[in-house]
């Protein structure tokens, strides 16, 4: 006779946040409460660590997680599915004009020569600083 036990484990949607680790991501969850007293809803979040095995979740995706072993001190969660990924812009380097490629050059150019300029204006002034320790010494006694 066999028994088949159903675990009941908490489910939580939220986005991810972090994606750097290896087979870890940061999946923030929001939720809405309203406050004992003042019955103002609050929205009030929190970070789980989440097990990605294949590293399939990227930054932005809205992801299912759902509670599990402990897989080491931080990750109690682990990916179920990915609801919605990130669309992501992609902008090839070929599509940049050739314009706004020299309108950076001669802005970066025009700063350098700001800043040279300002460095010749501080060498010309003297420098009060070099003013003998021992006669401040005897100024104070």
């Amino acid at each position: 006779m066999t028994s088949e036990t159903s675990v009941n484990r908490k489910s939580r949607v939220g986005t991810v946040i972090s994606d750097v680790n290896d087979q870890t991501i940061v999946v923030v969850v929001e939720r809405a409460a309203r406050h004992r007293i003042y019955r103002k809803v609050i929205r009030q979040t929190k970070k789980y660590h989440v097990h990605d095995p294949e590293n399939i979740a990227t930054r932005g995706d809205l992801v299912r997680i759902e509670e599990c072993r402990p897989i080491s001190k931080l990750k109690k969660f682990r990916l179920v599915e990915i609801l919605t990924e990130r669309n992501i812009a992609t902008v090839a380097a070929s599509i940049i004009g050739q314009e706004i490629v020299e309108e950076i050059e001669s802005s970066a150019t025009v700063k350098a020569e700001i800043d040279d300029e300002a460095v010749d204006q501080s060498s010309n002034f003297p420098e009060e600083d070099n003013i003998d320790d021992s006669e401040e010494a005897e100024g104070n006694s």
